[in-house]
């Protein structure tokens, strides 16, 4: 049976960009790398190249639509609870194996929370969701199968990467 799989990374930003663009009603955008593939992460998975493109490129229909919504902290289901949104994705693309992103914290009530952390200089980790199984490889390692189905990236605050 697939399980709920969650992977976390680190966002790099300046505090006082934050307090500016709030100050001046602009909307946050962050972007940086959100993923990685062919690397194992703190959580000693590892997902291949061959799965996060497949599931990149099926969420780049999402992101086109303007769907691509990100919630502040994981749901433990694999579906997206909109009271609980923070954060718009408006970008996904390569770079070598890093996936990056370029995301938009929203005016949600959870958007504010996240605002407010990262005005108050909070570190916070962008972090994937999705449903599918591991097995173990060769090094030990729970590599992510075929089967891995992505959700979203959600605001964190424990990076793993």
């Amino acid at each position: 049976m697939a399980r709920l799989l969650r992977e976390f990374v680190g966002l790099s930003y300046d505090p006082k960009l934050v307090k500016e663009a709030r100050e001046q009603g602009r909307p946050i955008i962050l972007s940086g790398i959100i993923q990685k593939a062919n690397t194992p992460n703190q959580n000693n998975r590892l997902y291949t190249r061959k799965v996060l493109e497949r599931e990149i490129s099926n969420y780049q229909k999402v992101v086109n639509e303007n769907r691509a919504l990100g919630c502040l902290d994981h749901e433990d289901q694999a579906t997206i609870s909109l009271e609980k949104v923070s954060h718009k994705l408006n970008k996904v693309w390569w770079d070598g194996d890093d996936v990056l992103g370029e995301l938009q914290i929203l005016d949600t009530p959870r958007g504010k929370i996240a605002q407010d952390l990262l005005a108050g200089g909070c570190r916070l980790g962008i972090s994937s969701r999705g449903v599918g199984e591991t097995s173990k490889n060769s090094e030990g390692l729970d590599v992510v199968d075929e089967q891995f189905l992505l959700v979203t990236w959600d605001i964190v605050s424990e990076p793993s990467t």
